[in-house]
């Protein structure tokens, strides 16, 4: 019998069956693809999950940071970036976000076959975020950090400097100084 994919939609099994099986704790639904809960939970599979394609916008904020599996809740709506100036369609799909940023190639890993903001870049975007909520965003960040905590948080520190311009430096290295204690 062939095997069914990690990442399920509606070329493999109809709405009504993926909806019983979600019912019936066999798939966890992510906007609109689902997950068997039986799959490895690797960031490649996230990625897939979220619909982000190899040549399309990058994975960003909250849903890079459940990529990178600092936080164990699939976002409610994904979040895209592209660079300045990048030529793309704006998505339609409330469930969809995409925002112009200036973003280096060196900033984007992928996972699994998708790009995805790096875990660095990822921290940087949450920590200046003002619409995200202190007590939720902290632990998350404190997750990332744990990936190489203290060359990390360095760079961190680096890229808040004085010297450049980064909006809303001041909310995020409160931040940083908050979690790093």
């Amino acid at each position: 019998m062939p095997r069914l994919p990690d990442v399920l939609d509606t070329d493999e099994l109809s709405l009504p069956e993926l909806c019983a099986a979600r019912l019936d704790g066999e798939v966890v639904a992510v906007l609109d693809r689902w997950i068997p809960i039986d799959a490895p939970d690797l960031p490649e599979l996230r990625a897939r999950a979220l619909g982000a394609a190899a040549n399309g916008p990058v994975i960003a904020g909250w849903s890079a940071a459940w990529v990178h599996g600092a936080t164990p809740v699939p976002p409610k709506v994904a979040e895209f970036c592209v660079p300045h100036g990048a030529r793309v369609a704006r998505s339609r799909d409330p469930r969809r976000r995409i925002r112009e940023v200036a973003i280096d190639e060196s900033e984007i890993t992928m996972a699994g076959g998708c790009r995805c903001t790096s875990v660095e870049r990822t921290a940087f975007d949450l920590l200046r975020d003002p619409a995200l909520d202190e007590h939720g965003v902290l632990p998350v960040v404190e997750s990332l950090l744990r990936s190489d905590p203290i060359h990390l948080a360095e760079r961190l520190r680096d890229r808040f400097a004085p010297a450049t311009r980064v909006p809303h430096r001041r909310l995020a290295l409160a931040r940083l100084a908050r979690i790093l204690g």
